[in-house]
C-alpha cells in the first residue's frame, strides 16, 4: 500500500490523496475488490466505503474516490478543506483471493495539513487587488483558484515595477540641471 506520508491543503480549496497498491495473491473470478478509507489513526472510524457508497456525515458532498475495480491505484479528493479535516487518513483494501478474503490497509497513512490562508490587500496609486488564495465563486476547481491568484500576482507585481519606474523617471527629471 503506497500514500504520500504528508500532504498539505489550503482551508476552503480541495485535495487529492493518490494511493496505489499491489498483492502477491492470485485474484478470484469475481474478486469484490473494495477500498475504504479511515481517518484520524489506525484504528480510527470509517469515513468511505466502495461498495455500499457509505461517505460519513462530515464528508457529504466532499468526498469523490477516482478508482473503478480492477484498478490497482486511484485518488481521493477532499473538496472545500475545512479546519477539522486536518488529520490522518488511512487507506484499506479488501479483495478476494484464491486463498480468501485478504484485507490489508496503509500503517502510516497520509497526514493532511490544512493552512488557513488570510486575505490581503495591497493598494497602489491605480489598481487595488487581492493577493490572497480565497475564492469563494471557483472553490470547487482548484485550477481556478490557482489561476486567479497566479493573475493577481502578475497584475500586483506589474503594478509595483510600474510605480517604481515612474518614480524613478520623477527623481531623474527633479535632479536634472536647470537650462
Amino acid at each position: 500500500m503506497k500514500q504520500p506520508a504528508h500532504l498539505p491543503g489550503i482551508q476552503g480549496s480541495s485535495i487529492k490523496i493518490p494511493f496505489s497498491f499491489s498483492f502477491p495473491w492470485e485474484l478470484t473470478d469475481e474478486p469484490q475488490m473494495r477500498i475504504l478509507w479511515r481517518w484520524k489513526h489506525f484504528h480510527g472510524e470509517f469515513i468511505y466505503n466502495s461498495s455500499s457508497g457509505f461517505i460519513h456525515e462530515h464528508f457529504k458532498d466532499r468526498f469523490i474516490l477516482n478508482w473503478t475495480q480492477p484498478q490497482t491505484s486511484g485518488v481521493l479528493r477532499i473538496l472545500d478543506l475545512k479546519e477539522k479535516d486536518q488529520t490522518v487518513y488511512f487507506c484499506r483494501i479488501y479483495l478476494n483471493t484464491t486463498e480468501g478474503m485478504k484485507i490489508w490497509q496503509s500503517i502510516g497513512g497520509t497526514h493532511l495539513t490544512i493552512t488557513h490562508v488570510v486575505r490581503t490587500t495591497i493598494q497602489t496609486p491605480s489598481i487595488i487587488t487581492s493577493a490572497g488564495l480565497e475564492d469563494t465563486e471557483s472553490q470547487r476547481n482548484p485550477s481556478l483558484v490557482n489561476l486567479g491568484a497566479m493573475v493577481r500576482v502578475v497584475v500586483t507585481t506589474v503594478a509595483l515595477i510600474t510605480s517604481a519606474y515612474a518614480l524613478m523617471i520623477f527623481l531623474c527629471w527633479e535632479q536634472r540641471p536647470a537650462p
